[in-house]
């Protein structure tokens, strides 16, 4: 077991205490409870990440763990603390624009694990739109392949009512290159997050989204 019941009663009872007075109350019990277990973790998953393909040994945990301190400067919910620990294991870090890796999100509602193209540059976007116009067979057998299917079901993201018309013959016959993000998740109970398991779980979910990462990382790299 990477976590204990405390790290999920951490985030229930911050919920109706999110402030700083709460917090700092707490704050040894977020330390020994969350954050220092889910940087242990973070760790042990990179390190067997590692053994799939050393583009991912020289990171460390620091460089995958997002902050618990929400932005709270342009949202009117001024809630200082996110209810769940999240990090992105990829080559780079948080600072990615590759696609290769694997994003996860942990707390007390729900476990998510996530992969894809979420947040994209003008210029990518087009790159990634032309490579698939260029392969559509490649980029269909990607996200259809079974295990990618088995666990995630299909590829979602917000699209674009408008494209380039060189792209409109192939948009045609392959609807989700009007996609301007190409992201897939998978859910799973809360309770998962204490199974001796979790590890195995996460590096399931990986592997079953290497076909359409390997396809995107054709196309863009960074």
């Amino acid at each position: 077991m990477y976590f204990k019941q405390d790290f999920l009663n951490f985030f229930m009872e911050l919920a109706p205490n999110n402030h700083k007075d709460w917090f700092d109350i707490n704050r040894k019990r977020y330390e020994n409870s969350v954050k220092e277990p889910f940087k242990a973790f973070v760790s042990h998953l990179i390190s067997e990440l590692s053994k799939k393909d050393a583009d991912f040994s020289d990171l460390e945990a620091k460089d995958c763990i997002f902050r618990i301190n929400r932005d709270i400067r342009f949202s009117k919910d001024k809630q200082p603390y996110k209810l769940q620990v999240s990090a992105i294991i990829t080559p780079g870090g948080k600072k990615s624009r590759g696609v290769k890796g694997v994003y996860f999100e942990l707390g007390p509602e729900k476990m998510r694990v996530y992969g894809g193209i979420f947040e994209i540059e003008k210029e990518d976007l087009m790159i990634v739109r032309e490579g698939i116009a260029k392969d559509l067979a490649g980029f269909k057998k990607a996200y259809t392949d079974p295990k990618f299917v088995e666990t995630f079901g299909e590829l979602i993201g917000n699209k674009n009512k408008i494209i380039a018309k060189d792209l409109k013959e192939a948009a045609a016959k392959e609807a989700l290159i009007f996609n301007k993000q190409w992201y897939f998740y998978t859910e799973f109970e809360p309770e998962t997050i204490l199974s001796d398991q979790l590890d195995k779980i996460i590096l399931d979910c990986y592997d079953a989204g290497r076909p359409v990462e390997n396809f995107f990382n054709k196309l863009i790299s960074k």
